[in-house]
Protein backbone atom coordinates (compact mmCIF):
# COMPACT_ATOMS: atom_id res chain seq x y z
CA UNK A 1 0.00 0.00 0.00
CA UNK A 2 2.55 2.83 0.95
CA UNK A 3 4.48 1.46 -2.62
CA UNK A 4 1.27 2.40 -4.27
CA UNK A 5 1.12 6.04 -3.04
CA UNK A 6 4.72 6.96 -2.50
CA UNK A 7 4.06 8.69 -6.01
CA UNK A 8 4.78 12.52 -6.96
CA UNK A 9 1.58 13.75 -5.55
CA UNK A 10 2.30 16.74 -8.38
CA UNK A 11 0.86 13.76 -11.06
CA UNK A 12 -2.63 13.55 -11.44
CA UNK A 13 -4.43 10.29 -9.86
CA UNK A 14 -7.17 7.96 -11.63
CA UNK A 15 -9.97 10.23 -11.01
CA UNK A 16 -13.06 8.67 -9.98
CA UNK A 17 -11.75 5.10 -9.29
CA UNK A 18 -10.28 5.30 -6.08
CA UNK A 19 -10.06 8.74 -3.97
CA UNK A 20 -6.80 8.79 -1.55
CA UNK A 21 -6.39 11.16 1.60
CA UNK A 22 -3.13 12.01 3.41
CA UNK A 23 -3.29 12.51 6.49
CA UNK A 24 -0.30 14.62 7.85
CA UNK A 25 1.41 15.30 11.00
CA UNK A 26 4.47 16.54 12.56
CA UNK A 27 5.62 13.26 14.06
CA UNK A 28 5.49 9.94 13.42
CA UNK A 29 2.18 8.18 15.57
CA UNK A 30 1.48 4.63 15.87
CA UNK A 31 -1.51 2.91 14.72
CA UNK A 32 -4.54 1.98 16.57
CA UNK A 33 -5.31 -0.90 17.48
CA UNK A 34 -7.81 -3.16 15.39
CA UNK A 35 -10.38 -2.88 17.31
CA UNK A 36 -10.27 0.61 18.11
CA UNK A 37 -10.35 1.67 14.57
CA UNK A 38 -13.27 -1.11 13.85
CA UNK A 39 -14.79 0.61 17.12
CA UNK A 40 -14.25 4.51 15.78
CA UNK A 41 -15.25 3.72 12.05
CA UNK A 42 -18.55 1.46 13.40
CA UNK A 43 -19.45 4.96 14.99
CA UNK A 44 -18.98 6.68 11.58
CA UNK A 45 -20.31 4.33 8.70
CA UNK A 46 -22.17 1.58 10.63
CA UNK A 47 -21.84 -2.14 10.16
CA UNK A 48 -17.86 -2.62 9.24
CA UNK A 49 -15.79 -5.47 9.25
CA UNK A 50 -12.21 -6.48 9.29
CA UNK A 51 -11.06 -8.17 6.65
CA UNK A 52 -7.21 -7.05 6.30
CA UNK A 53 -4.49 -6.47 9.61
CA UNK A 54 -1.07 -6.40 8.10
CA UNK A 55 1.59 -4.42 9.36
CA UNK A 56 1.58 -1.84 6.49
CA UNK A 57 -2.04 -1.77 5.89
CA UNK A 58 -4.88 -2.44 7.83
CA UNK A 59 -8.30 -2.98 5.61
CA UNK A 60 -12.26 -2.66 6.39
CA UNK A 61 -15.42 -3.65 4.45
CA UNK A 62 -18.15 -0.81 4.83
CA UNK A 63 -21.11 -3.53 5.05
CA UNK A 64 -23.52 -0.70 5.15
CA UNK A 65 -22.93 0.33 1.43
CA UNK A 66 -23.53 -2.04 -1.64
CA UNK A 67 -21.76 -1.02 -4.92
CA UNK A 68 -21.56 -3.06 -8.20
CA UNK A 69 -18.97 -4.73 -9.40
CA UNK A 70 -19.24 -7.23 -12.09
CA UNK A 71 -22.86 -7.84 -11.72
CA UNK A 72 -22.49 -8.70 -8.01
CA UNK A 73 -23.02 -6.47 -4.78
CA UNK A 74 -20.09 -5.71 -3.14
CA UNK A 75 -19.16 -3.69 0.13
CA UNK A 76 -16.52 -1.10 -0.51
CA UNK A 77 -12.98 -1.29 0.98
CA UNK A 78 -11.50 1.13 3.09
CA UNK A 79 -7.60 0.77 3.66
CA UNK A 80 -5.48 2.95 6.08
CA UNK A 81 -1.86 2.60 6.19
CA UNK A 82 0.91 2.70 8.39
CA UNK A 83 2.73 6.08 9.53
CA UNK A 84 5.19 6.97 7.21
CA UNK A 85 7.51 9.37 5.99
CA UNK A 86 5.38 12.03 3.60
CA UNK A 87 7.12 13.80 0.53
CA UNK A 88 5.60 17.34 0.67
CA UNK A 89 8.67 18.61 -1.91
CA UNK A 90 6.68 16.80 -4.60
CA UNK A 91 3.51 19.10 -4.20
CA UNK A 92 4.98 21.64 -6.80
CA UNK A 93 4.23 25.21 -6.69
CA UNK A 94 0.94 25.29 -8.72
CA UNK A 95 -1.18 22.99 -6.99
CA UNK A 96 0.07 24.96 -3.59
CA UNK A 97 -0.81 28.10 -4.82
CA UNK A 98 -4.35 26.97 -4.80
CA UNK A 99 -4.15 25.71 -1.28
CA UNK A 100 -7.00 28.46 -0.10
CA UNK A 101 -8.38 27.17 2.28
CA UNK A 102 -5.65 26.63 4.21
CA UNK A 103 -3.72 29.42 4.69
CA UNK A 104 -0.58 27.53 6.46
CA UNK A 105 -0.03 25.36 4.30
CA UNK A 106 3.04 26.34 3.25
CA UNK A 107 4.49 25.73 7.09
CA UNK A 108 1.97 22.71 7.90
CA UNK A 109 4.04 20.99 4.73
CA UNK A 110 7.53 22.05 5.69
CA UNK A 111 6.62 20.86 9.57
CA UNK A 112 4.87 17.77 8.95
CA UNK A 113 6.88 14.76 7.38
CA UNK A 114 4.71 12.13 8.57
CA UNK A 115 1.94 10.63 6.69
CA UNK A 116 -1.38 8.00 6.85
CA UNK A 117 -2.67 7.53 3.78
CA UNK A 118 -6.58 6.40 3.21
CA UNK A 119 -8.00 5.10 0.62
CA UNK A 120 -11.28 3.43 -0.84
CA UNK A 121 -11.71 0.70 -3.35
CA UNK A 122 -14.65 -0.58 -5.24
CA UNK A 123 -17.16 2.25 -4.10
CA UNK A 124 -16.70 4.28 -7.95
CA UNK A 125 -19.89 2.49 -8.53
CA UNK A 126 -22.00 3.92 -5.58
CA UNK A 127 -24.67 6.52 -6.47
CA UNK A 128 -22.87 9.94 -5.96
CA UNK A 129 -24.83 10.95 -2.95
CA UNK A 130 -23.78 7.54 -1.49
CA UNK A 131 -20.33 7.85 -2.38
CA UNK A 132 -19.85 11.32 -1.56
CA UNK A 133 -21.36 10.18 2.53
CA UNK A 134 -19.14 7.24 2.53
CA UNK A 135 -16.02 9.27 1.98
CA UNK A 136 -17.05 11.80 4.50
CA UNK A 137 -17.41 9.56 7.06
CA UNK A 138 -14.82 8.09 6.72
CA UNK A 139 -13.01 11.02 6.84
CA UNK A 140 -14.90 12.31 10.16
CA UNK A 141 -13.72 8.77 11.58
CA UNK A 142 -9.79 9.22 10.14
CA UNK A 143 -9.90 12.58 12.40
CA UNK A 144 -10.60 11.30 15.36
CA UNK A 145 -8.38 7.98 14.86
CA UNK A 146 -5.52 10.05 14.21
CA UNK A 147 -5.59 13.25 16.90
CA UNK A 148 -2.11 14.38 16.38
CA UNK A 149 -3.26 14.78 12.05
CA UNK A 150 -2.95 18.74 11.52
CA UNK A 151 -3.93 18.47 7.91
CA UNK A 152 -5.78 16.32 5.51
CA UNK A 153 -4.40 16.62 1.84
CA UNK A 154 -6.63 15.48 -1.37
CA UNK A 155 -4.49 14.85 -4.31
CA UNK A 156 -7.50 14.51 -6.36
CA UNK A 157 -8.19 18.18 -6.06
CA UNK A 158 -4.55 19.65 -4.60
CA UNK A 159 -6.79 20.94 -1.64
CA UNK A 160 -5.62 20.85 1.70
CA UNK A 161 -8.05 21.30 5.02
CA UNK A 162 -6.75 21.70 8.49
CA UNK A 163 -8.08 18.94 10.59
CA UNK A 164 -9.70 20.41 13.24
CA UNK A 165 -12.28 22.41 10.28
CA UNK A 166 -12.97 19.06 9.72
CA UNK A 167 -13.42 17.95 13.75
CA UNK A 168 -15.43 21.09 14.62
CA UNK A 169 -17.58 21.89 11.80
CA UNK A 170 -20.99 22.46 11.55
CA UNK A 171 -22.29 21.68 8.18
CA UNK A 172 -25.04 20.04 6.38
CA UNK A 173 -23.97 16.35 5.79
CA UNK A 174 -24.55 16.70 2.05
CA UNK A 175 -22.36 19.96 2.13
CA UNK A 176 -19.56 18.43 3.23
CA UNK A 177 -17.96 16.48 0.30
CA UNK A 178 -17.68 20.14 -1.88
CA UNK A 179 -16.74 21.95 1.39
CA UNK A 180 -13.81 19.64 2.58
CA UNK A 181 -12.79 17.90 -0.81
CA UNK A 182 -13.35 20.23 -3.81
CA UNK A 183 -11.21 23.01 -4.30
CA UNK A 184 -12.34 26.39 -6.43
CA UNK A 185 -9.53 27.79 -7.62
CA UNK A 186 -8.25 31.19 -8.42
CA UNK A 187 -6.29 32.43 -11.61
CA UNK A 188 -5.18 35.97 -13.14
CA UNK A 189 -4.36 35.65 -16.65
CA UNK A 190 -0.79 37.12 -16.66
CA UNK A 191 -0.60 40.53 -18.96
CA UNK A 192 -4.59 40.72 -19.20
CA UNK A 193 -7.95 42.08 -16.66
CA UNK A 194 -8.93 38.01 -17.45
CA UNK A 195 -9.35 36.40 -14.07
CA UNK A 196 -10.52 32.75 -14.44
CA UNK A 197 -12.10 30.44 -11.90
CA UNK A 198 -12.93 26.48 -11.84
CA UNK A 199 -13.48 23.53 -9.34
CA UNK A 200 -11.74 20.58 -9.16
CA UNK A 201 -12.33 17.26 -7.80
CA UNK A 202 -16.04 16.61 -8.70
CA UNK A 203 -14.53 13.45 -10.69
CA UNK A 204 -14.67 11.35 -7.94
CA UNK A 205 -18.29 11.72 -7.92
CA UNK A 206 -18.34 11.18 -12.12
CA UNK A 207 -20.06 14.86 -12.26
CA UNK A 208 -18.50 17.67 -14.07
CA UNK A 209 -16.45 21.13 -12.75
CA UNK A 210 -17.32 24.46 -13.30
CA UNK A 211 -15.10 26.80 -15.22
CA UNK A 212 -15.37 30.64 -15.18
CA UNK A 213 -13.35 32.90 -17.54
CA UNK A 214 -14.48 36.12 -16.96
CA UNK A 215 -13.00 40.01 -16.05
CA UNK A 216 -14.82 43.01 -14.08
CA UNK A 217 -16.15 40.96 -11.65
CA UNK A 218 -15.65 40.32 -7.95
CA UNK A 219 -13.84 37.22 -7.99
CA UNK A 220 -14.69 35.79 -4.23
CA UNK A 221 -18.54 36.35 -5.71
CA UNK A 222 -17.65 34.15 -8.75
CA UNK A 223 -16.21 32.01 -6.00
CA UNK A 224 -19.49 32.10 -4.11
CA UNK A 225 -21.97 31.27 -7.49
CA UNK A 226 -19.50 28.08 -8.32
CA UNK A 227 -19.89 26.41 -4.87
CA UNK A 228 -23.88 27.79 -5.28
CA UNK A 229 -23.61 25.88 -8.60
CA UNK A 230 -22.16 22.88 -7.07
CA UNK A 231 -24.49 22.02 -4.72
CA UNK A 232 -27.13 22.10 -6.90
CA UNK A 233 -26.09 19.83 -9.29
CA UNK A 234 -24.98 17.35 -6.85
CA UNK A 235 -28.60 17.71 -4.90
CA UNK A 236 -30.06 17.32 -8.67
CA UNK A 237 -28.01 14.85 -10.12
CA UNK A 238 -26.63 17.37 -12.84
CA UNK A 239 -29.93 18.48 -14.57
CA UNK A 240 -27.89 20.98 -16.63
CA UNK A 241 -27.69 20.49 -20.40
CA UNK A 242 -25.51 21.75 -23.39
CA UNK A 243 -26.82 25.10 -23.89
CA UNK A 244 -28.60 25.55 -20.79
CA UNK A 245 -28.88 29.18 -19.32
CA UNK A 246 -28.51 29.24 -15.11
CA UNK A 247 -28.90 32.22 -12.75
CA UNK A 248 -25.88 34.38 -12.83
CA UNK A 249 -24.67 37.40 -10.85
CA UNK A 250 -26.45 40.80 -9.93
CA UNK A 251 -24.98 43.52 -7.48
CA UNK A 252 -23.01 40.11 -6.25
CA UNK A 253 -26.15 38.59 -5.60
CA UNK A 254 -27.49 35.50 -7.73
CA UNK A 255 -30.17 36.38 -9.90
CA UNK A 256 -33.07 35.00 -12.25
CA UNK A 257 -32.93 38.21 -14.09
CA UNK A 258 -29.25 37.24 -15.09
CA UNK A 259 -29.13 34.66 -17.11
CA UNK A 260 -25.17 32.94 -18.39
CA UNK A 261 -25.45 29.96 -20.83
CA UNK A 262 -23.63 26.93 -20.36
CA UNK A 263 -21.48 24.76 -22.36
CA UNK A 264 -20.01 21.53 -22.07
CA UNK A 265 -16.10 22.16 -22.85
CA UNK A 266 -12.55 20.92 -22.43
CA UNK A 267 -10.96 22.78 -19.52
CA UNK A 268 -8.79 25.61 -20.08
CA UNK A 269 -6.14 24.81 -16.86
CA UNK A 270 -4.99 21.70 -16.01
CA UNK A 271 -5.56 18.68 -15.37
CA UNK A 272 -7.31 18.42 -18.93
CA UNK A 273 -10.75 17.18 -17.73
CA UNK A 274 -14.65 18.46 -19.23
CA UNK A 275 -16.11 21.26 -17.78
CA UNK A 276 -19.19 22.99 -17.65
CA UNK A 277 -18.40 26.58 -19.11
CA UNK A 278 -20.04 29.40 -18.21
CA UNK A 279 -19.80 32.20 -20.44
CA UNK A 280 -20.93 35.61 -17.99
CA UNK A 281 -22.50 37.61 -20.73
CA UNK A 282 -20.61 40.88 -20.99
CA UNK A 283 -18.24 39.69 -18.34
CA UNK A 284 -17.49 36.90 -20.57
CA UNK A 285 -13.49 36.49 -21.48
CA UNK A 286 -11.93 34.69 -24.61
CA UNK A 287 -14.14 36.84 -27.45
CA UNK A 288 -17.35 34.69 -26.99
CA UNK A 289 -20.93 35.50 -28.09
CA UNK A 290 -23.48 35.30 -25.61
Amino acid sequence: MDEVFQQDLSEEPIHGLVFPMLLLMKEKCPRPDDSTVLSVLQKHLGAVENFSSEKECIGFAAADYHADLQDKKVSPFLMITSCCESKPENIDAFTRSQMWDCPDHEQILSECRYQVIATDMFSASLSHTDRSDLLMNYLEALVELFPSCEAVYFPISGKMMPADKIRHHNLAPEDRFLMFAVNVRYFRIEGSEDMLVDSLGMKTLFMPDLQYHFHGLDPNEVVNHAYNMLSYILANDCPIKNGDSIDGLQNGEISMDVQWKCHFENSLIQPPREVIDICMNEYASGGRDY
